[in-house]
């Protein structure tokens, strides 16, 4: 297609000055000893501010800065929640906690949790002792040991991983087995939906799993026991944040069976008043 002379006029004349700009530099020749810097300016010491504040100094200051930038040891506990549940016939107190101490890629991690009826003693407590290491930007694999305290004193060995998954939900799985040879699982996922900055809607959902039946602890085979919860909490602070919520807890198969020879409801919903922290 041909265009009139007229209409192509003014985009030449905008363009002249910039040709003749870069006509001009591809024309002029480099001076005389600006080509290279000259071999004194790359001379001298591996740390130039050394000679200014003195090598001692500067390297106490450069092993700081290394630390200050990922390799510090720091340490967080996390009360996740510490709530009283109330359903149609029982008041339950729960705690769910954890903490960390290490740096980046290797840390020290503790657990705890468990649960007791307010007119009865502690049903259940248990601890783990981890040691974790990164495997990845968001996981961490995890192995040690843990004791339950109650129902029975029994130790067992675990191997999980913890981290976020896509969409940050929050995500812990364990295997647990036995000295007894038992072979059990975990799993917890948790999201915490802002509605606004400092009020949060967290759904969550936790099952555990058997390898087997363990009549002695009353757990059957397959799927065990399921909770699917609701809490909306309030942060105070950053640092500490009450909560209500509602939660439907479910146990099915030989678990459920077991239950209800012992007069237990196997499912039911209850009430949540909790509060969490860290520091």
């Amino acid at each position: 297609m041909k265009y009139p002379l007229i209409s192509i006029l003014p985009a030449m004349l905008a363009a002249a000055p910039v040709m003749a700009q870069h006509q001009h530099h591809e024309n002029v020749a480099p001076q005389s000893g600006e080509a290279e810097p000259p071999p004194q300016a790359i001379e001298g010491p591996r740390h130039a501010a050394d000679a200014i504040w003195g090598a001692d100094e500067m390297a106490a200051s450069r092993a700081a800065l290394k630390s200050e930038n990922g390799g510090m040891v720091t340490s967080v506990v996390i009360i996740d929640r510490l709530e009283a549940r109330f359903t149609r016939g029982d008041q339950i107190y729960l705690w769910d906690a954890q903490g960390w101490y290490g740096g980046d890629l290797d840390k020290l991690w503790l657990k705890t949790e468990g649960e007791g009826n307010f007119s009865g003693p502690v049903e259940s407590a248990e601890v783990q002792a981890l040691w974790s290491h990164a495997i990845g930007p968001f996981f961490d694999l995890q192995a040690g040991a843990r004791y339950d305290f109650e129902p029975y004193g029994t130790a067992y060995g675990v191997l999980g991983v913890q981290g976020l998954v896509p969409y940050m939900f929050e995500v812990d799985a364990a295997l647990f087995l036995s000295e007894r040879g038992d072979l059990t699982a975990r799993i917890e996922a948790e999201y915490d939906q802002k509605i606004t900055q400092r009020l949060i809607l967290q759904p969550r959902a936790e099952m555990e799993l058997s390898a087997q039946d363990i009549p002695e602890q009353e757990i059957g085979a397959g799927l065990s026991k399921t909770e699917i919860g609701l809490r909306l909490r309030y942060e105070i602070t950053r640092q500490i944040a009450p909560y209500v919520g509602i939660e439907y807890e479910a146990k099915t198969g030989q678990t459920a069976d077991f239950a209800r020879m012992d007069g237990e409801d196997p499912d039911g919903a209850a009430f949540l008043i909790g509060i969490k922290a860290w520091f």
